[in-house]
């Protein structure tokens, strides 16, 4: 997969007053690679907008409320959608399905037809099937570019390392882990055999906790909201790196969900990525596994399957 696009820092996001994207569009409007941000929302969009818009940081700041859709992804580069129903306690990321399948249909669709060539990360959950719904949206349209489209599963990433670092006792940012497949429960495989110096029963008690990390806060915050603060964090992170690309930087790599032959079973994958001025450049293969790893791997391309058949049936509606 390689593409070639010029470089713009025209941003939209998709779902800007909710728990994610409030704290994201704080993170966009310090970010240096952004100059223009247009923040879209149901609802409570122009507040947040108006908050955000007095920090004297360079991005210009609009907000575009419901009907305004098409004014604010028209001509963008890049649209984040963090839109759609947040986590609550005994709900996985699959309960969400059928409310916010929809919502990225609907906002993908209109990102396809007033910005066909714009990146789009998706954060929606579940991302394991939005992503897949995304494609069959922009599939429909005809403008469906398989470098362009990605979940953002940097959370995956971003807990890992922290939880590795807190382990060895060292700083985080020394601590690189990949972790690929997809991005709920099972489907999350931490590659922690780069790691030897952890036990076995560390590794197993990283691994699940890496899975499941979502619960944990979902828990900690007592039925009010998910891993909002944690998931702005990771999306800025992802769009950084995507901007990065654009601006020209090279080498830039970062894990994402995106389409891929990198596991023939599955039509969608998160593994490392190759970022470059048009998306995607080259899906790099799964490191080598270990037996503990080839384990987890079994039990993740078999949910996985599942998760994007039921995306793609949804997307072909």
């Amino acid at each position: 997969m390689r593409c070639s696009q010029p470089c713009f820092s025209r941003v939209a996001v998709l779902g800007a007053a909710g728990g994610i994207g409030q704290p994201l569009s704080l993170l966009l409007k310090n970010n240096k690679y952004v100059t223009e941000l247009r923040l879209y929302d149901v609802k409570g969009v122009l507040g947040v907008a108006a908050d955000l818009s007095h920090i004297c940081t360079p991005p210009k700041v609009t907000g575009y409320s419901k009907e305004e859709l098409t004014k604010a992804v028209e001509g963008v580069e890049l649209v984040v959608i963090p839109a759609g129903m947040p986590r609550k306690p005994g709900m996985t990321r699959d309960d969400l399905f059928n409310i916010n399948a929809g919502i990225v249909r609907d906002l993908v669709t209109a990102v396809g037809t007033h910005a066909p060539n714009a990146i789009i990360g998706i954060i929606t959950n579940p991302v394991n099937s939005t992503v897949p719904v995304a494609a069959e949206a922009l599939k429909k349209l005809g403008v469906y570019n398989p470098c362009k489209l990605f979940g953002v599963t940097t959370l995956d990433i971003v807990r890992a390392r922290t939880f590795v670092a807190e382990a060895l006792g060292k700083p985080p940012m020394e601590i690189r882990v990949p972790v690929v497949g997809g991005h709920s429960g099972e489907t999350i495989v931490p590659l922690l055999s780069g790691f030897p110096s952890l036990s076995e029963e560390q590794v197993q008690q990283l691994t699940h906790r890496i899975q499941f990390g979502g619960d944990e806060v979902v828990k900690a915050k007592d039925g009010a909201g998910s891993a909002t603060l944690s998931m702005a964090h990771a999306g800025n992170e992802w769009t950084t790196a995507a901007l990065r690309a654009l601006s020209g930087e090279k080498g830039v790599v970062e894990c994402a969900y995106v389409e891929s032959t990198v596991e023939p079973l599955c039509a969608f994958f998160s593994s490392p990525v190759l970022l470059g001025k048009g998306g995607a450049e080259k899906v790099q293969p799964v490191p080598k596994l270990n037996a503990y790893e080839e384990n987890l791997m079994a039990k993740c391309l078999e949910e996985l399957q599942i998760n994007i058949k039921k995306g793609v049936a949804f997307g072909r509606m």
